[in-house]
């Protein structure tokens, strides 16, 4: 029986792929075959998908959106990069490095990817191809390390994680042979993500820094100037208290992360308004044009997806891969190993978010059979997905820096191959080392 489910609900998943149908159509679709199949009542699978929607913790989703492109609008984003400039300093490929500080930065606010790329690309891309950089180089790390914004917290897809993963309980063998799981949270999500995401970061650096100093990509100064950094610092100052604020009411417990979001948007509009007095009423209308957009498509992808997460749950599809993965292999590291290629290889093809709520249902069971700790997961899976962003068919961050640019997305690609790899060996470090992702969760009491 679970053979026929599987042959079903992933046959015609990929058949209306194949024919060019929105991944949202595909997935419901393919969900009300399996249930025909299955002889079940089809409102349950309306039910259901409805009640999908109604998780408060998904409220942080339209929130951050929101939040991000009003921090785009409002210079908060320029001042951001404006300091990590000064800290770059004379290094070789400074502003390259410039560009990944400034991603991160900016993913400590947006935690989108294609908008860290589009908030740092407009100010960063035409800066290097001022300097001498190759503009397609130029385009390739701001690509890269757009990625970053859904690693570094807050984080839209870990908010998607959380969501997929708390309704999913540890199978009472694991439980048997392992002992009590940690139990899966956002905030620990959170936390999770800011070693790993410094890590990515510190891997694509290096890169950086080798094919600056044979392309002769000098420094932005002689040395650095305390001065400048000062005044960046100063001038900066509320764009650089915006992640504190956000991140620090999280993890104190002073507001969860759906009450943070509105934090967010409200700490924007009063620094946009009345500090910096650069938010005016147009950009700020295009803002929610497009944050309802963004919204929009993710919700109707998670209306479908839950039900198929659910049938595969409920029809025990995710033991019986278990049982396929380690008939082959009970090694931990070989098993990490095709987990990483796999979700690679779906990153590929399947937008981010739309990934994770179709696989976490598959994945979490069987780790949690190998004792992994759901957390530790999370941030494998973002950071392996998160790579999609990067990489050719869909790269939605190649498409956004082809566009400012002004680079072929394929001339792109082949310059963010180096930058791949480097992330793509980070990755592989953070699989096969947990306490990168979980030591900093119990240093706070998470």
């Amino acid at each position: 029986m679970v053979t026929t489910l599987v042959y079903v609900l992933f046959g015609v998943f990929f058949l209306l792929l194949v024919l060019g149908a929105p991944i949202a159509i595909s997935l419901g679709v393919a969900a009300l075959a399996t249930y025909l199949t299955l002889g079940e009542n089809p409102l349950a699978f309306v039910q259901m998908a409805f009640t999908s929607v109604g998780a408060f913790p998904l409220m942080a989703l339209p929130a951050f959106i929101l939040a991000g492109a009003l921090m785009e609008v409002s210079g908060i984003s320029k001042r951001l990069v404006d300091i990590a400039e000064a800290f770059a300093g004379p290094v070789s490929g400074g502003l390259a490095a410039a560009t990944v500080f400034a991603c991160m930065f900016f993913g400590a606010i947006s935690g989108s990817g294609p908008a860290t790329t589009a908030a740092v690309g407009m100010l960063m891309i035409p800066a290097m191809s001022n300097r001498g950089y190759d503009r397609g180089y130029a385009s390739a790390v701001t690509a890269s390390t757009g990625g970053l914004g859904v690693v570094i917290p807050p984080s839209i897809p870990m908010v998607i994680f959380g969501i997929s993963g708390m309704g999913l309980q540890p199978p009472s063998e694991a439980i048997a042979e392992h002992g009590p799981f940690q139990t899966l949270s956002i905030p620990k999500l959170f936390i999770a993500g800011i070693i790993p995401g410094m890590v990515i970061a510190g891997f694509i650096l290096v890169v950086n820094y080798f094919i600056s100093r044979k392309r002769g990509y000098r420094g932005l100064s002689e040395h650095w100037s305390m001065a400048d950094i000062r005044t960046t610092l100063r001038k900066g100052i509320w764009s650089m208290l915006a992640p504190i604020i956000i991140l620090g009411g999280i993890y104190s417990g002073l507001f969860t992360p759906t009450e943070s979001a509105v934090v967010a948007i409200v700490y924007t509009l009063v620094v946009g308004i009345f500090l910096h007095k650069e938010l005016e009423l147009k950009p700020a209308l295009k803002t929610l044009e497009t944050t309802t957009w963004i919204t929009g498509r993710v919700l109707l992808i998670l209306f479908t997806a839950t039900v198929f997460g659910r049938l595969l749950v409920e029809n025990q599809v995710p033991a019986y891969i278990a049982e396929v993965m380690l008939a082959v292999t009970d090694n931990l590291y070989l098993i990490w190993a095709m987990i990483i290629g796999f979700l690679l290889f779906v990153g590929m093809f399947m937008e981010t978010l739309a990934a994770i709520m179709i696989l976490t249902p598959v994945l979490l069971p069987i780790m949690y059979m190998l004792g992994m700790d759901p957390v530790h997961v999370g941030i494998v899976v973002v950071c392996s997905l998160a790579i999609g962003f990067q990489t050719p068919p869909l790269g939605e961050n190649l498409f956004v820096a082809s566009g400012i640019g002004g680079c072929s997305v394929e001339e792109i690609s082949l310059k963010a191959l180096p930058f791949a790899a480097a992330s793509i060996t980070a990755i592989f470090v953070i699989a096969y080392f947990p306490q990168l992702s979980l030591w900093l969760p119990r240093l706070l009491g998470y």
